[in-house]
């Protein structure tokens, strides 16, 4: 019988394998550096690691999970397949003009986000569908003739048919679609029918060209490493994380794969929420820094929330309107370009400046020995003795101390500053841009950050987490174990999810509520099926309805849970009431005697999977692994910090900081006066000293 679950998460630095035992409850890890020109190297080489290193028959792994942010790479860094856009005549410029607002006023060199769809490779075909889905104007197939012969020209790989209204009827968008796929049968087609079903043109177009985008990318990534797994005897599904936490199948990426934008990011969130329900947490801040980017998400509650639109390569962090609009289900989260591999310089004012630029894998930290030159936040976290050159990722890279000082050396020189002061600069400098963030974040949502427990994951992520927590005044850390594995991890953990969205334009007080009904029933007949083909019994699925709904004469809607349906007249209230309660948390005071109506329908269905009891096993070994030189702040300079051995610490044990934790994977990082203990869940939990804050 099977009995292994293999979790792969591919970063932009590491690429991290988690296989677990499901019979012994064991975790097997391996880290590896990812390989941008082909990632799936990276993969298959931990793979091989961590199974030949245990012995276990590569036919005894059942299931296979998979993360990535390649895909993201691709849109930020404008590297995905030559795409066209076939639209309706007279809306090619769509994708530039946008909704025609500047996301800052004042600023006249404000930087657009570059569309990823060049002006000559989009072109106009006669058709013209209505609001309503009448049709004004039939669709001129012999006019798509000319368009293939130019696409073929053009060396056009991927088309997205964007029509005016296909939202309401796709009968167009169909038809062109499959008279394209006789002409040019190589070209990868995306239909905004199938990837965004919903109003408004512009979020529509962005996202369906995103989808074309990157579709060519996935289908050739995705079969070729289905086939290298095959080659290895491991025939276990190859099962893929969207960005809303669940699980699919190959096939329904290969039709939408921008749902995979997030997947990376989203395992996190999930394996911080499971760390949250096991030690009985209400707020949990959840921290995933890895060697490019970190990733902070607010959970409040067992799950993560979910938004449906987010922007995509941003000319501006912060700054909303900024970059290209995705309408997809994700985990609610904040991205910044701070991780491990972010480099630290100097800028024109002579300021010291962290990130986002990133060493990344190649050429990477100057400690990595693989030509890196800048020094980077790692090589700064080695100089102030949080990261030990010994065991580093699990072996995995032999660290060159003297290479990184040196660099580190160079850019002191420059600031007029010690090493030592350098160091803890950018230390300070790219937690203080977190906690920035985080501050943001948390207050968008009316919240306060001393309400929430910390959990950090990633590799960098418990390095920082201490004195990140000072900052944002946070009184509790909790470090899970394998912390900077726990995004593959928490792929094991997800679901089986589905949504489908639909678009339903009516008024409540005059729609036809059988039509509601019939249509939330085609949704989730269509979602039980992707269930069933993810391999998961659509019998235990738990179904959701929800709508888009708005005031009428408001322009945008919110995203409302609803009941249970089935759905008739009698059911008005509890809709209103739903709508009333959302609109309440969001705007604090609905409107009074204002109709309310809807734009979209969705649905969401979660089929759980199996997860076996994790088990803790301690060894029997010295926790107290040595001393060395550590640089906190508090003392102003290095003090004899203890190591301690992850692994061979025992529940109850109580010890104080200044200490360093240990395991293979990440290091936590703990100042003077901070005391900690393991749980009986096997975390780590660090209590702040009183004056923290």
């Amino acid at each position: 019988m099977s009995r292994y679950a293999l979790g792969i998460d591919i970063g932009g630095t590491f690429t991290d394998v988690v296989l677990y035992d499901r019979e012994q409850g064991r975790r097997l890890t391996r880290k590896a550096l990812t390989t941008p020109g082909d990632p799936a190297a990276a993969v298959l080489d931990a793979v091989d690691q961590v199974l030949g290193d245990e012995a276990i028959p590569p036919h005894e792994v059942e299931r296979v999970v998979h993360a990535t942010t390649l895909f993201t790479n691709a849109l930020i860094e404008h590297k995905g397949a030559r795409t066209a856009l076939l639209t309706t005549e007279g809306f090619r410029d769509s994708l530039e003009i946008g909704r025609e607002r500047k996301y800052d006023l004042y600023n006249l060199a404000a930087k657009k986000p570059r569309p990823l769809v060049a002006r000559d490779l989009r072109f106009e075909v006669a058709e013209r569908m209505l609001a309503d889905g009448s049709v004004r104007t039939t669709l001129d197939l012999d006019a798509l003739t000319k368009v293939a012969e130019d696409l073929k020209a053009a060396d056009v790989t991927s088309l997205a048919i964007v029509f005016l209204h296909s939202y309401r009827n796709d009968t167009h968008e169909r038809a062109a679609g499959e008279r394209l796929e006789e002409l040019l049968p190589d070209l990868a087609i995306s239909l905004s029918s199938d990837v965004a079903p919903e109003i408004r043109e512009f979020e529509r177009a962005s996202t369906t060209v995103a989808n074309a985008y990157v579709k060519p990318l996935a289908r050739d990534y995705l079969d070729a490493l289905s086939s290298r797994l095959n080659d290895r005897e491991i025939a276990a599904p190859l099962l893929l994380m969207l960005s809303s936490g669940g699980l699919t199948h190959v096939g329904e990426v290969h039709r939408s794969p921008v749902q995979m934008l997030e997947s990376g990011p989203a395992a996190g969130a999930l394996a911080a929420a499971d760390i949250g329900r096991a030690e009985g947490l209400e707020h949990v801040l959840a921290f995933d820094m890895g060697g490019t980017t970190a990733k902070l998400c607010l959970i409040d509650g067992e799950e993560p929330a979910i938004a449906y639109r987010f922007e995509a390569a941003r000319e501006r962090r912060f700054a909303e309107g900024s970059g290209l609009p995705i309408r997809i289900s994700t985990v609610e989260l904040i991205e910044i370009g701070a991780g491990g591999g972010s480099i630290a310089r100097l800028d024109a004012l002579g300021l010291l400046k962290a990130g986002p630029d990133s060493a990344g894998a190649v050429p990477g930290p100057v400690a990595y020995g693989r030509g890196g030159t800048a020094p980077t936040i790692t090589d700064a976290d080695f100089a102030l003795g949080y990261l030990s050159p010994i065991g580093f990722a699990g072996g995995a890279i032999e660290v060159d101390i003297p290479a990184s000082q040196a660099a580190l050396d160079d850019l002191a020189q420059q600031a007029g500053l010690s090493g030592e002061k350098l160091a803890w600069g950018v230390h300070d400098l790219v937690n203080e841009n977190m906690a920035s963030a985080a501050r943001v974040h948390i207050a968008e949502k009316g919240r306060d950050p001393r309400n929430y427990t910390l959990v950090p994951t990633g590799g960098a992520g418990p390095v920082h987490a201490y004195y990140l927590a000072r900052k944002l005044g946070i009184k509790r850390i909790v470090c899970p174990r394998n912390a900077g594995v726990a995004s593959a991890l928490g792929l094991l953990l997800a679901p089986a999810r589905v949504d489908r969205t639909a678009a339903f334009a009516a008024n409540v007080d005059e729609m036809n509520w059988d039509d509601l009904e019939a249509t939330y029933q085609e949704l989730e007949a269509a979602a039980s099926q992707v269930i069933v083909d993810t391999g998961m019994d659509s019998a235990t699925a738990r179904i959701q309805r929800l709508a888009d709904l708005r005031n009428v004469g408001q322009g945008f809607e919110l995203v409302v849970n609803l009941p249970t349906g089935p759905y008739t007249k009698s059911s008005r209230s509890g809709l209103l009431e739903a709508y009333a309660g959302a609109y309440q948390t969001h705007f604090t005071r609905p409107p009074p005697n204002v109709p309310v109506a809807i734009a979209a329908i969705r649905v969401r269905l979660t089929a759980p999977v199996d997860t076996s009891e994790d088990v803790f096993a301690q060894i029997e070994a010295s926790h107290l692994k040595g001393h060395r030189a550590v640089y906190y702040p508090e003392t102003d300079g290095p003090v004899d910090a203890a190591i301690y051995d992850r692994a061979a610490m025992k529940i109850g044990d109580v010890f104080t900081g200044p200490a360093v934790v240990e395991e293979a994977e990440s290091t936590m990082v703990i100042g003077p006066g901070g005391t900690f203990h393991i749980s009986p869940n096997g975390n780590l939990i660090i209590d702040m000293p009183e004056d923290a804050a």
